[in-house]
């Protein structure tokens, strides 16, 4: 099983880091998903799970997400973090995390503070064995979609919002599985993306209380089984 890991702890993180950035520590494979890689491994592969504040008067966090586009083979329309396949030259998850995000939206990678790594967590649908990076943002700036075939849409989510529980409903795959999902400025966020983004809110104590009954029945029979268990313009401004 894969362990997470803190990486930094800058002198001047924002107050609310804590307790998430703690927990990463301690926190294992297990707390997001029963699924093991196979005997032969998967394809490595990063996320990058960026927190930052749209300013320095509005210090609420929020999540950089994006929508993946509608053409795509595997996970058509789904939002995502930013992320994908670890290319030979990567040295490592963090390299592959941030050589992603500034490819599919812009990201000036010298603006993130990378804190630590999540657990490995794998996806048998694609056969990635996943990292998921926590970075803050540190120096937020506009970033808007780059790869129109791959990417639809970018989104800066306010943990606010991802935490109210008007915005918290379930989904109901077409295959049985049911597991946590987010309705968030136009946005259905669900499978192995809400499935992180449900067990960082824990992790973080910023969950509220929520009613779990509201299931949405996913649309596209074709949509793939997520790994995770329970799992506007453009141009994103500051």
């Amino acid at each position: 099983m894969s362990e997470g890991r803190v990486l930094a702890r800058p002198d001047d993180l924002p107050s609310w880091f804590e307790p998430l950035l703690s927990r990463v520590a301690t926190c294992r494979t297990e707390d997001f998903t029963p699924l093991r890689p196979p005997a032969g491994g998967g394809r490595p592969s990063a996320v990058l799970v960026l927190l930052g504040s749209a300013s320095a008067s509005s210090p609420e966090p929020d999540l950089l997400i994006l929508q993946r586009a509608a053409t795509m083979r595997n996970h058509a329309g789904q939002p995502a973090f930013p992320g994908g396949g670890t290319d030979p030259e990567d040295a490592d998850a963090v390299a592959t995390a941030l050589r992603e995000a500034k490819e599919e939206v812009g990201l000036d990678p010298s603006s993130v503070e990378v804190l630590g790594l999540l657990p490995d967590l794998y996806i048998p649908v694609s056969s990635f064995v996943v990292t998921p990076v926590l970075a803050w943002w540190r120096h937020p700036h506009p970033v808007s979609p780059r790869q129109p075939a791959e990417v639809a849409h970018v989104a800066r989510l306010p943990i606010g919002e991802l935490v109210d529980p008007q915005n918290r409903i379930r989904v109901r795959h077409p295959r049985g599985w049911i597991g946590p999902a987010f309705q968030v400025r136009g946005l259905l966020v669900w499978g192995f993306t809400a499935g992180v983004i449900s067990e960082l809110l824990d992790m973080a104590g910023w969950s509220r209380p929520w009613e779990p009954g509201r299931i949405v029945e996913l649309p596209d029979a074709s949509a793939p089984v997520p790994a995770t268990r329970g799992g506007a313009p453009d141009e994103v401004l500051p």
